[in-house]
């Protein structure tokens, strides 16, 4: 920490954030090492604490004698107001160095509504916004996580892109660096290096092209050179993959402050929605041996009361009740609790619940995403409202009293049936709690509402996002018919949607609007308290940019894409298939238990589903 703050800790909130000397926190020595990187998290730290890549990056660069991975993160905005008031830069928490003494400096790309973060980050830290304004003697800004798989919007911005798992990937870009700076490269020189790995992309060697209704039509690569599709990088031996020994232990609350044990990583369900369930294929397990090693080894080192049970679905893992069993009889009697934070309905089991749940009875969460089993076959979720009754009823009978269930409103072919089909299953939820009398307390129903974004890279990225108008007609209606004390109903702005739509959507040409709006004051906009509409509105129209073509346009399935460029592993033909047969209300079987659903990422990847059948592996 820059010793320089130690005095305006007082005038700000939960100075813990900014104090460094955690538990576990890497402290290297700067001259002996060659290579310095700073991982940045475009949010507070209360939120980067508690993300499994950061941690896994940070543990795999300290565990290299030639490198140091410190941290940085978004400060708060009072503490950004009294920086500034002091001139003092941002710095990374361990050393208290400026981030332009670093050869790296890394950010994740969780969420497009932190993309103002990102800015405000290199503005504190005296850093130039964009790579084409960046000296060689400033750092390499690099990004990677779900949202570079659509980076255009932040092209602009960025050095280079990792596109998909880092833990390997990661040393080879170390290596290029470090390799780059003893034979004293260009910034030209050691990016061109750069772009022979796999897995990079290197926005400067590419041109936007744009047709004259101001369509994107082509992003051109600018030498022979240069590869026209970045194929993302897969860890193929995800078993015996390096996992942190250690996690840095905050002194202050975080979000997910606990052991997080990584069982599976990838989806098979193939939600035509859902971005991560498309970006993380294929299936990959861990051994439970493997497992039971590796949570004993964090629990011992960092003294935390909770085992979460990581992935995109839990409830698949393969050996689950005999990992969960096991991992509850070595830990009751020390007072550690273990959870799965991904459950479905239909992967579900009671047994299973009242395992982890034997201290105390939390709330259940699940997310049937729509109303009606017709919608719910749209968007491939294949679970049913018997699925539903089954699974809460049971829980009310064991004694849960608190249910809370996920849906979406906007979603591809909705109707108003499907709108009120939302109000029937929680009046129905409520009425089966009320029906038992084993729980504890009365029965309470929780309705979180979402607003459709469509994603590149899944079988909806062609469709317009429904307008705010319209979102806000369905938001009422549900806010009308779910008056009652024991349902609960919440759901974000309409606007902060829209914005996420167009962003995920988007191309080079929103670079400008999102300096714009940085310059007018936008950041921290997925927190409700910061974030302001009529700024963003502002800077588009200061831009000359319409954002209603991002968001509102159903696109043409054979159209040129800003992300085509960035494969996922999906084929896109696989998205086209998945389109149609959403049209249709038809359903997808999971490949995992039923026949291959002909996606492109086995053989294209050369990597198989865990419990694939062998006939589906070329």
């Amino acid at each position: 920490m820059d010793k320089r703050l130690l005095p305006l800790l007082p005038r700000v909130t939960k100075p813990g954030r900014y104090t460094n000397h955690e538990v576990n926190a890497k402290h290297k020595n700067w001259s002996e090492v060659a290579l310095k990187i700073a991982l940045a998290f475009p949010d507070i730290y209360d939120v980067g604490m508690g993300h499994l890549g950061f941690k896994i990056l940070y543990a795999l660069i300290n565990g290299r004698k030639d490198a140091l991975a410190e941290r940085v993160y978004a400060p708060w905005i009072d503490m950004q107001a009294r920086m500034e008031e002091h001139e003092i830069s941002l710095t990374a928490l361990e050393s208290g160095f400026a981030l332009t003494a670093f050869d790296l400096v890394g950010f994740t790309l969780q969420y497009e509504l932190s993309y103002s973060n990102i800015l405000k980050m290199l503005d504190l830290a005296g850093i130039p916004r964009r790579s084409s304004e960046r000296s060689a003697a400033l750092p390499l800004i690099m990004a990677g996580g779900p949202s570079a798989f659509n980076v255009e919007p932040l092209a602009d911005f960025f050095d280079f892109v990792v596109l998909g798992e880092g833990e390997e990937v990661i040393h080879e870009i170390l290596d290029v660096v470090k390799n780059g700076k003893i034979q004293g490269m260009t910034k030209d020189a050691l990016l061109e290096r750069l772009a022979c790995i796999d897995g990079i992309y290197i926005p400067s060697l590419y041109n936007p092209l744009y047709d004259d209704d101001g369509r994107f039509v082509a992003l051109e690569p600018r030498n022979p050179g240069v590869p026209r599709q970045i194929e993302k990088r897969v860890i193929k031996d995800f078993n015996h993959l390096p996992y942190p020994e250690e996690f840095v232990v905050p002194y202050v609350e975080v979000i997910h402050d606990r052991v997080i044990a990584e069982i599976m990583r990838g989806c098979t369900r193939g939600c035509r929605f859902c971005q991560a369930g498309m970006i993380y294929r294929p299936v990959r397990e861990r051994d439970p041996h493997i497992l039971t090693e590796q949570i004993a080894r964090l629990v011992e080192s960092t003294g935390y009361e909770e085992i979460s049970l990581s992935s995109l679905s839990s409830g698949d893992y393969g050996d689950i009740g005999s990992l969960v069993r096991d991992l509850v009889a070595t830990y009751e009697g020390c007072g550690v609790s273990v959870s799965l934070p991904s459950m479905r309905l239909d992967s579900f089991g009671m047994e299973l619940a009242q395992e982890i749940q034997r201290a105390r009875k939390t709330g259940l969460t699940f997310a049937p995403e729509a109303g009606t089993q017709r919608l719910r076959n749209v968007i491939n979720k294949n679970v049913s409202d018997q699925d539903l009754k089954d699974v809460v009823q049971d829980a009310f009978a064991a004694g849960w009293s608190r249910i809370k269930l996920y849906f979406m409103i906007g979603l591809p072919t909705e109707t108003q049936e499907d709108l009120e089909g939302i109000v029937d299953l929680a009046h129905k939820v409520l009425a089966w709690g009320k029906e038992s009398r084993s729980a504890r307390r009365r029965a309470e129903v929780t309705i979180s509402v979402a607003s459709f974004v469509p994603k590149p890279h899944t079988p909806f990225q062609w469709v317009a996002q429904d307008t705010m108008d319209v979102l806000r007609s369905k938001q009422a209606f549900l806010r009308e018919r779910l008056r009652h004390p024991a349902i609960h109903l919440s759901y974000p702005k309409v606007e902060e949607s829209f914005l996420e739509a167009v962003f995920a959507r988007g191309d080079r040409r929103l670079a400008s609007v999102l300096e714009r709006a940085v310059d007018l004051g936008c950041q921290f906009d997925s927190w409700t308290e910061c974030f302001r509409f009529d700024l963003w509105s502002q800077a588009f129209r200061d831009s000359g940019i319409d954002p209603h073509l991002y968001a509102g346009r159903t696109r043409d399935v054979l159209e040129p894409l800003p992300w085509s460029h960035l494969s996922a592993g999906v084929d896109v033909e696989f998205l086209r298939r998945e389109w149609k047969l959403a049209q249709g209300g038809i359903p997808t079987q999971d490949c995992r238990w039923d026949d291959c659903s002909e996606c492109g990422v086995c053989p294209g990847l050369r990597v198989a589903n865990a419990l694939v059948k062998e006939k589906h592996v070329e």
